[in-house]
């Protein structure tokens, strides 16, 4: 053991002597590694990024309501039966309500209406387009997750009687309010004055499709006063225990069909989602982005050890006589393959912290300059960075250092 970490410490030491001596060609030896990792790094930091974002979007619908809707959140061949059944109707949520009262030991809490719209929000000289508008009722609360920055929302009092209040996005708030808090103030909402009597706190959008602090909410009954003809409705859900998730799905779907009016043998006419379904439809195509991205980054850091292979097999043949000397004088066939491994995998490592730190760089300016992706250069990174440039360096140098020590010493010292 003891000869062996000498040989381990004279190797390392051959290695950064020969990196001294040849210093252009270990710099470009290297840059194919420092390309790799980068491309790698960055790589990696993106899919835990959308991994991130993905998983935040999921929590904003919640892992334990269920979504009462037309049509069902996955992809359908038989689209124009969806297309025709009935519109979803808030009136619903009454006696879906009732029934959830009346049966003992329900894994349903209770059922919230909500319509939606997009309408443009103003205020004096500013005003926001495309803001999605949202009528629902004072329970609305125990189905969301998001956090108030300023105020409170509206209570069962103004919810019941329709009050012209409202509770603003994070966005909306600061595009019609730049300098001053909104709480107290009436905006104009399809030319109706509304109170503002909340802001939101910062959300993001949902799955980059749609920002989720573009909207405003308020009471159903004044949503339906100024808005309802054209809106679409829904039903939230909300579960006592998720992990019960499957029994409350069937219970809900007895009760839907009951208020449907359905007989035994007519198909459900609705559809009952949830995150889950979502997140198993969307998880393949992740999946598939993120393999086939660093399949393709992997391929540089391929290309790097290629390089390195090739500039250790050059060094081999270089350094022939040097090889057939140290045999002569009993250096071991394992000395010899140490000492190359050695120096491929520590031209590898300097490759691999230059890039890592390259990486590092990128990754601080696209996080300043797009503040709303979310950047992730986790530890676990680094490590796996570290380790590829170490595998890569033991891969590529192998096939050179089997090479010289299986190297005749009278041969190699011939050797012209």
């Amino acid at each position: 053991m003891k000869r062996f970490l000498y040989e381990l410490s004279e190797s390392w030491k051959i290695a950064a002597a020969q990196m001294r001596a040849s210093k252009t060609r270990s710099i470009l030896t290297a840059l194919g590694v420092i390309i790799g990792i980068v491309a790698v790094t960055l790589m990696g930091t993106a899919i835990n990024g959308i991994q991130t974002g993905f998983d935040k979007s999921m929590s904003v619908l919640g892992d334990d309501v269920l979504y009462v809707t037309q049509w069902p959140w996955k992809n359908v061949d038989d689209w124009w039966n969806y297309r025709d059944r009935k519109k979803i109707k808030t009136e619903y949520a009454e006696p879906l309500n009732r029934m959830i009262g009346a049966t003992p030991n329900s894994n349903l809490v209770g059922a919230v209406p909500t319509s939606g719209l997009y309408r443009s929000v103003k205020y004096a000289d500013n005003e926001v387009s495309n803001v999605l508008v949202r009528g629902t009722v004072s329970d609305y609360i125990i189905t969301s997750t998001f956090d108030f920055k300023e105020g409170r929302f509206f209570n069962e009092l103004e919810s019941r009687g329709g009050a012209n209040v409202c509770v603003l996005g994070y966005d909306v708030a600061n595009a019609l309010f730049p300098s001053a808090s909104p709480i107290d103030k009436s905006v104009l909402i399809n030319g109706q004055p509304f109170k503002v009597i909340a802001v939101i706190s910062r959300q993001g959008s949902f799955l980059g499709l749609f920002s989720l602090d573009s909207q405003v909410i308020m009471p159903l009954s004044a949503f339906q006063k100024y808005f309802a003809a054209k809106s679409d409705s829904d039903i939230l859900v909300k579960v006592r225990d998720k992990t019960k998730l499957a029994e409350a799905r069937y219970e809900l779907t007895g009760f839907m069909r009951r208020v449907r009016g359905l007989s035994p043998e007519q198909k459900d006419d609705f559809s009952i989602n949830e995150q889950q379904a979502l997140k198993s439809t969307l998880d393949p195509v992740k999946n598939t982005i993120a393999f086939a991205g660093l399949f393709i980054t992997g391929l540089s850091l391929f290309v790097g050890a290629i390089g390195i292979m090739n500039i250790t097999f050059v060094s081999v043949k270089e350094r022939t006589k040097e090889i057939g000397t140290r045999k002569a004088l009993g250096a071991r066939r394992r000395t010899i393959l140490l000492q190359f491994l050695i120096e491929s995998t520590a031209i590898c490592l300097v490759g691999g912290f230059i890039g890592l730190s390259f990486a590092f760089l990128l990754c601080s300016g696209i996080g300043k300059a797009f503040p709303d992706f979310p950047i992730h250069f986790s530890v676990g990174l680094v490590l796996m960075s570290m380790i590829v440039s170490v595998m890569t360096g033991l891969i590529s140098g192998f096939a050179p250092a089997w090479t010289a020590s299986r190297l005749d010493p009278v041969t190699a010292l011939r050797y012209e």
